[in-house]
């Protein structure tokens, strides 16, 4: 009979996780649990969540029965990964900090924790997706989105090493959130099965954003300005403050205007006067060198540097269809279908070919928006004469 194999299961205090744990012991592995410790200062309700969340998996380790572990990387997310989201919103960028969470954390530092310090086989996810050996390769891994397309994960995994895919199970894969609800409640788990879902920035929370980031940049006052005719409408406390597409909420101001582009050496931040601006309409962007998950770009993309897919930077949004260019220093220039509102610089394009999650690519550029194509074509227009 072959040795039971063990796998090091991250344990959050959430309801996913502890199904995972759950499901996994079921299955026959030798199970351990470990809880991740990434910022230590209380929420705003003066509560310190980590405290909780550990108790809380603790809890559910104990009901299993399986080991117990906590490990701190407060020092590699504040260097990794917070520290790199300031520097994001002071370059004028929004950060995408779960993906990176993901990347240098999870698939890093805890991934290394499990298989040297642990010293097990391999590691666990509560995410809800699939990871198949590829056609090609019988070694490599592909990731797929998971069967609850409301709660698939692939997007925040889409920077995600393939030495890491390759040792990692995905045990909720195939199941619904309602269905994951219903085993917790059977095995007797009510008390993650009461806590909200976790919402806001990895680890940290939900947090009153402006207020947040303003006790670690330094404020950067500037005005809002109409993008259609220049008028100063309001005053800004700073431009990372505030993302495009977001609503400005401006003193004075009785109708809404929404952000549309930002000036980070004038702390200007244009807005306009609906949600669907054609300054906020865009259709092309360019990301950094791009990740792929298979290591390599795929080969109709090499052959002929170009490739029909889909993508999103946004969790949640509806696949857009697109074309794909490949550049020599590994960016991709990425063309989407239709216009799309609020493409962000700094938030990640994520390809997708079917169901498979290909990879992603940090946003570094955006082509013109709808507004500044019209003015274009407004200004070669001939002027009509005169009769």
């Amino acid at each position: 009979m072959g040795a039971v194999r063990h796998v090091v299961c991250a344990m959050s205090g959430g309801v996913d996780s502890s199904v995972a744990a759950l499901l996994l012991k079921r299955r026959g592995y030798r199970v351990t649990g470990v809880f991740m410790r990434n910022w230590d200062s209380l929420d705003e309700g003066g509560v310190c969540a980590a405290e909780r969340d550990c108790g809380d998996a603790h809890r559910v380790s104990r009901s299993l029965g399986v080991p117990f572990h906590q490990v701190s990387y407060v020092k590699e997310f504040w260097h990794d990964v917070f520290s790199r989201l300031l520097q994001e919103y002071q370059q004028g960028r929004t950060p995408n900090p779960d993906i990176i969470c993901n990347k240098l954390i999870k698939f890093e530092h805890f991934h290394k924790y499990a298989l040297n310090t642990l010293g097990k086989g391999g590691c666990r996810s509560d995410r809800p997706l699939h990871a198949h050996p590829s056609s090609a390769d019988p070694l490599q891994r592909s990731l797929f989105q998971g069967a609850d397309r409301l709660k698939d994960q692939t997007f925040f995994l889409s920077q995600i090493p393939q030495d890491a895919l390759r040792r990692t199970i995905f045990p909720l894969a195939g199941l619904t959130k309602d269905f994951v609800k219903k085993i917790a409640a059977e095995a007797g788990f009510q008390h993650v099965l009461k806590k909200k879902e976790s919402m806001g920035i990895c680890f940290i929370g939900e947090r009153k954003f402006e207020d947040f980031i303003l006790q670690y940049l330094e404020p950067k006052p500037g005005n809002f300005v109409s993008i259609e005719d220049g008028k100063v409408m309001g005053e800004h406390k700073g431009w990372f403050t505030f993302t495009l597409g977001q609503r400005a909420r401006i003193g004075g101001q009785k109708d809404p205007w929404f952000v549309v582009d930002k000036d980070i050496n004038t702390s200007e931040i244009f807005i306009a006067p609906t949600t669907n601006h054609p300054a906020l309409l865009r259709d092309t962007l360019r990301t950094d060198r791009f990740h792929w998950i298979a290591e390599e770009p795929p080969a109709e993309l090499i052959k002929t540097k170009m490739m029909e897919c889909h993508f999103r930077f946004i969790h949640q949004m509806p696949l857009t269809p697109c074309t794909v260019t490949l550049n020599q220093d590994g960016s991709v220039w990425v063309v989407a279908s239709q216009p799309l509102r609020a493409l962000t610089p700094g938030q990640f394009a994520v390809l997708y070919k079917g169901d498979e999650c290909l990879g992603s690519g940090k946003i570094t550029r955006l082509g013109p928006s709808e507004h500044t194509l019209q003015q274009g074509r407004n200004f070669g227009e001939p002027e009509s004469a005169g009769c």
